[in-house]
């Protein structure tokens, strides 16, 4: 039902017996929003024209995204569906490497980043490029799609993949990672300690290894990578000042069993 005859039936005179209101009088935020619209349409033709030039139309194709984010917030869910969709196809574009092996990616940190405002209905998109087998490499993107993620705030499988992600053989994926799940602060006590209990035993793990053995090299580099951000999400979750892992296996073990909402 439009609006439009929503109104009248208001200001209808009233019957005999009391109006029951019944769910097709119920308009939600989304029903309201034009749906399934031509200029959408034709931004996402536009789009993917620029995306099968091979990179030389990407400009182009990165205007059309900031059209199209433009365009999110006002669409219904059709057309939510649609510009996530599209800009998604923009991953399956192939893109030529420098003579440093350096891939182009400009467009695909566009629509990643394009990706992280059109929550919730951007988290399955997300979800199927986050290591996927032809953008793994590319560590500059993995940040950008996880960040993306965590943006959405998922509770079940954001979240879930997330947690997964912070044992990743890459430190700037388990930085990123870190990074991602301090938006997860709006949870209740007991979900945001079984994200802090995570990130926290791999912050343990790695600063462990680095002392055990001053010569390890590569343990010190990813404790240098992973340590910031993890003791920033580990301080949002908690609300607690401490930097030292040490320091937060102790206030861990103190604190694990409080009521974090209760201050």
């Amino acid at each position: 039902m439009t609006l439009l005859p929503a109104l009248l039936l208001l200001a209808a005179p009233a019957p005999t017996l009391p109006l029951v209101p019944t769910p097709a009088l119920v308009l939600t935020q989304d029903d309201e929003k034009p749906d399934k619209r031509e200029e959408v349409k034709e931004l996402l033709d536009t789009f993917s024209g620029h995306c099968k030039k091979r990179g030389a139309e990407d400009l182009e194709a990165i205007g059309v995204v900031d059209a199209l984010l433009k365009e999110f917030p006002e669409s219904g869910p059709k057309d939510r569906k649609a510009i996530v969709a599209g800009l998604g196809k923009a991953f399956k574009e192939k893109r030529r490497e420098d003579a440093n092996g350096v891939r182009d990616n400009k467009l695909y940190l566009a629509v990643g980043v394009a990706l992280g405002e059109m929550g919730p209905e951007s988290t399955a998109e997300l979800l199927s490029w986050i290591q996927h087998k032809t953008h793994r490499k590319d560590l500059a993107l993995q940040r950008v799609l996880i960040l993306s993620l965590g943006k959405n705030k998922d509770e079940k499988k954001g979240k879930k993949a997330l947690i997964d992600l912070l044992v990743h053989k890459d430190p700037p994926v388990q930085a990123a990672t870190a990074e991602a799940l301090g938006n997860y602060t709006h949870l209740d006590h007991k979900g945001r300690k079984e994200v802090f209990e995570e990130i926290l035993k791999v912050l343990t793990s790695v600063s462990n290894a680095k002392d055990s053995d001053v010569n390890n090299r590569i343990a010190r580099e990813r404790y240098d990578v992973i340590a910031a951000p993890m003791i920033t999400t580990l301080q949002d979750l908690s609300g607690a000042n401490v930097r030292e892992p040490s320091a937060w296996r102790t206030w861990w073990n103190k604190n694990k069993k409080r009521n974090w909402d209760k201050g």
